[in-house]
């Protein structure tokens, strides 16, 4: 059975229902699964819990699913470019569960590993620990973490084969190959899509078996989150 689609629409069919927990790849505005993203909005899916290590700015990424109410939970570590949710969460109307960026990328890949938990000294003697068990080992304390499984994954890759075996550019290699391997079905979006043994196997970084579905994506935006620059001397 063929794991190509022709759109996110078709390749997300029949996966989205409310209160679904999904995770989200990309890392800021790199490498985020925008195609996805606005196939979820179009869907009207609520009540979702996103396992992302942002939460994208406001009118684009995921931010496009909190304007419209879609999401009731974050699991993240970085929301800081996005006023929507500043004001969602002040307000009460966002639940969210800020994570160490380490911690949540172990959290999700753990997850994909079939880990149930881990133990980690990040976030000792914090507010992070709060509620967590606690051991020592070798004298120090640590906290357990719960590795991540969800519903649902969305993922971009650069390219990808028709079996789903992924190649990922430069930043987007950071939360996508995790995201990827912790979601009970995987959709990913590429921008490039070649047959079978067109990818070097070496160079393959998240191998088919994780992906279930895959669409060629086109018209990325591919936005910058913040650029500065300086007059020059």
């Amino acid at each position: 059975m063929s794991k190509v689609y022709k759109n996110a629409a078709e390749a997300l069919a029949g996966l989205l229902k409310n209160d679904m927990t999904i995770a989200a790849g990309g890392f800021g505005l790199c490498g985020i699964p925008e195609h996805c993203i606005e196939a979820i909005r179009l869907s009207g899916t609520t009540g979702l819990t996103i396992v992302s290590n942002n939460a994208g700015v406001d009118g684009f990424g995921l931010g496009k699913l909190m304007e419209k109410g879609q999401i009731k939970k974050m699991i993240s570590s970085y929301v800081g470019e996005n006023k929507l949710f500043a004001e969602l969460f002040l307000s009460g109307k966002l639940e969210v569960e800020f994570n160490p960026q380490g911690t949540l990328a172990e959290r999700m890949r753990a997850g994909g590993a079939g880990i149930a938990g881990f133990y980690t000294k990040t976030g000792v003697g914090t507010i992070v620990a709060d509620g967590k068990e606690e051991r020592e080992f070798d004298d120090q304390k640590y906290i357990l973490e719960r590795g991540i499984v969800c519903d649902l994954a969305i993922v971009k890759a650069w390219k990808a084969d028709e079996e789903g075996n992924l190649v990922y550019r430069k930043t987007a290699r950071n939360f996508n190959p995790l995201a990827a391997t912790c979601g009970r079905v995987t959709v990913v979006e590429t921008e490039q899509l070649v047959p079978v043994g067109q990818i070097d196997p070496d160079l393959i970084h998240t191998p088919g078996i994780f992906v279930q579905r895959l669409f060629k994506g086109d018209k990325f935006e591919k936005r910058i989150e913040q650029r500065t620059t300086r007059t020059a001397a």
